[in-house]
């Protein structure tokens, strides 16, 4: 049905309705508005969420990344971050392509339906002008008719009078006549004006107003469907961010099934294990007889410091904590009294302890540990070492061969602008290899007060991560439990046995003073999933099913970085790609 002929009376009735329609959409604007706040401070709540339960940057975080329970935590914190990212997109979606849309549309709707309905309002004046008109021309033709017959009344009646004089009679003659000529001329006027209002009102009623009502109906019906469009990309803009949010949740259900109980249960074996072995049996005390009692070799206190201080005055340390290069493990037995009172008067050592927990730092050679936690801590402390050698090793190697081509091409640099940072290489590594030798020294110490029954099972456990060390063939996982060095060592413990030994690496790195040359090495490959604009400062733009190159992981802010070829390299969402990292990614330098 069309408005303009069903409606053509209702031109009052169509303001209102199409007024309360722009309303509408003014109603439907603020509605998205207000969930577009709402999914920015659930998004805003749930990264601050997640952020407030990071690990803290701690000794204690790091014991924490031991077991897989943590572990499984924080890739939940970091997929619950992800899942919150995915509801500022959809903040972003509907204030681009809602919001912003139905603003700029607002704007065109109002201005239009105020042209249609000023051309109906300027239409309806001139009708009514019109039709005011008309009027005018018939109240003056019924006044003229009727002045006509007061006329022709007056004269015939001076006509019949006997005592009117001729001339009156005919002056009231002419009037009459005038009166008449008037009527007639004002008749004329009317009927000429009548036809004319007439096509007038008809091209109004059936031209003009059907055709401004039809532009206004067009209008109403572009609203509705532009509503209906809105309506649509409200839902799809939740839609379109499912499949990532899956991902997310996918994320966190492998990472809750990735926890494994009997692996943290031997973990906590690993992190308190102190290498002693339980004392022996306590012997009957036969106080009618001399006393004759063996203690077993991880007695809790030494005898000889038994018998210098009383029993109930006992100050000593707990014996697991006591640092003596000179006293076997091997002890004499004492009274179990003095044991317990050695045990419950080392304050110091339990002082010391506590304030390791808090964070304090403890001795440099970690004597504050019990046996298996110091041999551990001290091998930690060599393989760190050894690493940090050969990276100086790698250093010293690619300054030589870029030394070697300053040589060979005078003209690209000075060869003895090299030699400073050489030397200063070389004192760093015979540094480090000092600090080696004094680990190594306490590392022995321990193993040689270590039982040998434990001191057996670290050998198989050596055993065992060397031959996993060679079937892998990667430095950095090189370890050696018991802290001792077999002959058959490689590349990298050798650099233990002299300052200037041959370098292993293949692929040397240049010291810091280079590195801004240096592109970054490639680690890996990622395929796109879904598409990426990349519009802010530093991000790349990537289209879904594109394969790049990998130059950095994601370091837990949702974003990992990427390389298209030499020249394009940016930052994209870690949940829009999938990530193929090399195992034994290293980056080659490139040579001039």
């Amino acid at each position: 049905m069309s408005w303009g002929s069903e409606l053509w009376d209702q031109f009052d009735n169509l303001e209102k309705h199409t007024q309360w329609g722009i309303e509408y959409v003014e109603k439907y604007t603020k509605f998205v508005k207000e969930r577009s706040e709402i999914e920015i401070n659930y998004a805003k709540q749930i990264r601050n969420l997640s952020k407030k339960y990071q690990p803290k940057k701690n000794s204690r975080e790091e014991e924490e990344s031991k077991y897989t329970f943590c572990r499984a935590f924080l890739t939940s914190l970091n997929e619950l971050n992800d899942y919150a990212g995915q509801h500022e997109v959809i903040a972003e979606n509907l204030t681009s392509q809602i919001i912003s849309e139905l603003s700029r549309y607002l704007q065109e709707i109002k201005t239009e339906r105020k042209s249609h309905f000023h051309d109906g309002r300027k239409a309806q004046q001139h009708i009514e002008s019109s039709w005011k008109q008309l009027e005018s021309c018939k109240r003056r033709f019924e006044r003229d008719c009727k002045e006509a017959d007061r006329a022709q009344q007056y004269f015939e009646k001076m006509d019949a009078d006997i005592n009117v004089t001729k001339a009156d009679v005919e002056k009231a003659r002419q009037q009459a006549q005038m009166r008449h000529q008037m009527a007639a001329d004002s008749k004329s006027e009317y009927s000429s004006y009548l036809q004319k209002f007439n096509q007038e009102q008809n091209e109004h009623y059936f031209q003009v107003i059907p055709n401004i009502f039809q532009k206004l109906q067009d209008m109403e019906e572009r609203r509705i469907e532009r509503l209906g469009v809105c309506m649509k990309t409200f839902a799809d803009v939740d839609r379109q961010v499912l499949p990532i949010v899956g991902k997310c949740l996918d994320g966190m259900t492998t990472a809750a099934e990735s926890i494994e109980p009997k692996t943290d249960s031997k973990q906590v074996v690993e992190s308190y294990k102190s290498g002693f072995e339980p004392p022996g049996d306590v012997e009957f005390e036969d106080y009618g007889q001399a006393m004759k009692r063996t203690v077993s070799e991880t007695s809790l206190s030494n005898s000889r410091e038994a018998k210098e201080k009383p029993a109930g005055k006992s100050k000593g340390k707990l014996w697991p904590f006591i640092k003596n290069k000179n006293k076997s493990p091997k002890q004499q037995k004492e009274p179990l009294s003095h044991r317990l009172n050695d045990f419950m008067t080392s304050k110091p050592k339990m002082h010391c302890l506590r304030s390791l927990r808090r964070g304090g730092s403890g001795p440099e050679d970690f004597s504050h540990l019990p046996p298996e936690q110091r041999r551990k801590k001290l091998q930690g402390k060599l393989d760190e070492l050894n690493k940090d050698i050969q990276k100086e090793m790698d250093q010293r190697d690619a300054l030589t061969k870029m030394k070697d081509v300053y040589i060979k091409n005078p003209q690209m640099g000075d060869p003895s602008s090299v030699d400073p940072r050489l030397t200063e290489i070389g004192l760093n590594i015979e540094k480090l290899q000092s600090e080696v030798q004094k680990f190594e020294g306490w590392l022995a110490e321990v193993e040689e007060r270590m039982p040998s029954k434990s001191d057996t099972q670290r050998r198989s456990i050596y055993e065992t991560q060397n031959s996993t060390t060679v079937g892998n063939n990667c430095a950095q996982d090189r370890e050696s439990p018991d802290g001792s060095y077999t002959e058959e060592q490689n590349s990298e413990t050798q650099v233990k046995a002299t300052i200037n030994p041959i370098p292993t690496s293949t692929t040397p790195e240049f010291d810091d003073e280079f590195d801004d040359e240096e592109t970054l090495p490639t680690i890996g490959t990622c395929k796109a999933l879904y598409p990426f604009e990349g519009h802010n400062e530093g991000t790349i733009a990537v289209a879904e099913g594109e394969l790049l190159y990998v130059i950095e992981e994601d370091k837990g802010d949702g974003w990992t970085r990427v390389r298209r070829n030499e020249d394009e390299e940016g930052y994209v969402p870690t949940s829009y790609v999938e990530v193929f990292l090399e195992t034994n990614a290293k980056g080659a330098m490139t040579y001039i």
